[in-house]
């Protein structure tokens, strides 16, 4: 197995040479449109499907994107992954997300331990955890269940497990398991967790905080700001707060928390949402079935990653097609857009994911890269977008792919019929719409009216947004971003990028500063 740079392989050559084969306003109309519906679409785990007929592939680029996968040796390093090889040569770690949710492959012993049983081990004590507050075994102090939790972390420890709950929260209370509200504090901005506190009964909240290291400065800001207001209220933070931390940092079994649940070194922020970063809140807001629908979900798309057909593998064949619209056409920013308004925070989390992965100009040894890497992340719900930003996609300067989800029904199973048609027939009909407008567009002598089309779109479609699509849509996209890292010979899993600036905000609050960073402290009313 090698690690090359992408332009030093074979078929980098071979797929410049394609980048003009497909004009896309062509091939989508009319009849021969239908048929590459019928024909460019391929399956995902758990009744979902993968729909790339709007993207400016056909058979001979397919064919190219096949020998670039052999000749990158993505399923190999895949399967390096997940039986334990060292990924992560920024930081010399193992990459272990998976593993979470599933044994891929072989046993992966590290530290002495084999980290599939520690990870089930952690899910196993959330889940009891979880049940006891949900039963009144473990109560607040005057005897009474606690009846929201809060997560307070910071990037990975609330991006994707925020995007979680809320993609669920509509559809347990519709199937009647929301067990407890889920609220969320993150930014350092004191406003953020003075409105959260604002908002719920202290006495009856369980607050889960969530630091890997136990060092992370707005985390623990926020949660002195969260246990000033536990004892204003009169109470004891201890009988109100857990940890979600490594072994080895100072939250790990204190006694100012009722409980400790664990993770380790070997999953990123970013990836975390399926260990007990994401778990603890999860299961205690809609119960640990709910969180092990996820997991299965996850596992189940991960082991379609395998495949080396890229036909049967749609998180690579994502990721092919993104790398060649990235490197050959010419494209430098993907839009998120999901018609649900339960994935309303989902592009913020594959923002992160994408952006905090792929965000490098240097390969796995540290040597600078002569090809672009990750593209530009950002979306929103179908179909307030449409009503925003659908303006540049469709007529601005640049032409920006697009990366649509849908279902054919919705959560909440309750809907009318306005003008003949429901709400989610009138959802879908506008998804249907934009593929088509943004792929052939429209002529018109007007040239304000024009629109030039050729814009490419995917679309993921299932038949409605529960915990096995959900954890579906959330491996694919990780393994997506893995594969592409893969191509780009990048590491995806450490984040240098993220690090200066903290360094540089510790050096402004010891007053440790000179010249224009001196004179910004001042003008922010920091000195």
């Amino acid at each position: 197995m090698e690690w090359k740079n992408f332009d030093l392989l074979k078929v980098y050559n071979k797929l410049d040479d394609l980048k003009d084969e497909v004009v896309l306003k062509e091939v989508m109309a009319g009849e021969e449109g239908a048929a590459r519906v019928a024909k460019y679409q391929i399956p995902m785990s758990n009744g979902m499907t993968y729909s790339f007929a709007a993207k400016q592939v056909n058979d001979n680029v397919l064919a190219a994107l096949q020998e670039l996968a052999d000749e990158a040796e993505l399923t190999e390093k895949y399967k390096a992954l997940y039986n334990g090889e060292m990924i992560n040569t920024g930081e010399k770690r193992l990459v272990l997300h998976q593993l979470t949710r599933g044994q891929l492959g072989e046993d992966v012993v590290a530290d002495g331990v084999n980290k599939r049983e520690f990870y089930k081990a952690q899910q196993k004590k959330a889940e009891d955890f979880a049940n006891k507050v949900h039963s009144g075994a473990i109560v607040n102090e005057d005897g009474e269940k606690f009846t929201t939790a809060v997560q307070i972390g910071i990037g990975g420890s609330d991006l994707g497990p925020r995007a979680l709950y809320l993609s669920l929260e509509n559809w347990a209370k519709a199937n009647e398991t929301l067990k407890m509200e889920a609220k969320f504090i993150s930014n350092v901005d004191p406003d953020d967790a003075s409105a959260i506190l604002s908002q719920i009964d202290v006495a009856h909240s369980i607050f889960v905080l969530v630091s890997k290291s136990g060092t992370t400065l707005e985390t623990l800001t926020n949660e002195s700001f969260v246990k000033n207001a536990i004892e204003a209220a009169g109470l004891d933070p201890s009988k109100h707060m857990v940890a979600v931390t490594s072994e080895t940092s100072p939250l790990a079994g204190n006694p100012d928390y009722m409980e400790s649940f664990y993770m380790d070194d070997y999953i990123g922020g970013r990836y975390s949402s399926t260990s007990a970063v994401g778990g603890v809140i999860l299961s205690l807001a809609f119960g640990p079935e709910v969180f092990n629908g996820i997991l299965n979900g996850a596992a189940a798309e991960d082991e379609l990653a395998k495949n080396t057909d890229v036909m049967k593998n749609p998180a690579m064949l994502d990721a092919l097609i993104g790398v060649y619209e990235r490197n050959f056409l010419g494209y430098s920013a993907t839009a998120v857009l999901p018609y649900s308004q339960a994935l309303s925070r989902f592009p913020a989390h594959l923002q992160q994911l994408d952006m905090e992965s792929n965000g490098k100009s240097v390969n796995r040894y540290g040597e600078p890269v002569n090809y672009p890497t990750g593209p530009v992340i950002f979306g929103e719900p179908g179909t307030n977008g449409q009503h925003s930003f659908y303006q540049l996609l469709h007529q601005g300067s640049d032409i920006i792919p697009l990366q649509f989800v849908g279902f054919r029904n919705n959560q909440m199973e309750n809907d009318v019929v306005i003008q003949d048609s429901t709400s989610q027939q009138k959802l879908n009909a506008n998804v249907a719409a934009q593929i088509m407008a943004f792929a052939c567009g429209k002529a018109d002598e007007d040239r304000n009216k024009c629109f030039e089309g050729g814009r490419p779109s995917s679309i993921i479609v299932g038949d409605r947004l529960a915990p096995e699509t959900l954890g579906a849509l959330l491996a694919h996209f990780e393994n997506k971003v893995m594969f592409q890292g893969f191509v780009w010979n990048l590491n995806s899993f450490d984040q240098e990028g993220v690090q200066l600036g903290k360094v540089l905000a510790k050096k402004v609050l010891a007053r440790d500063t000179e010249g224009a960073l001196t004179a910004y402290s001042e003008l922010l009313g920091i000195y």
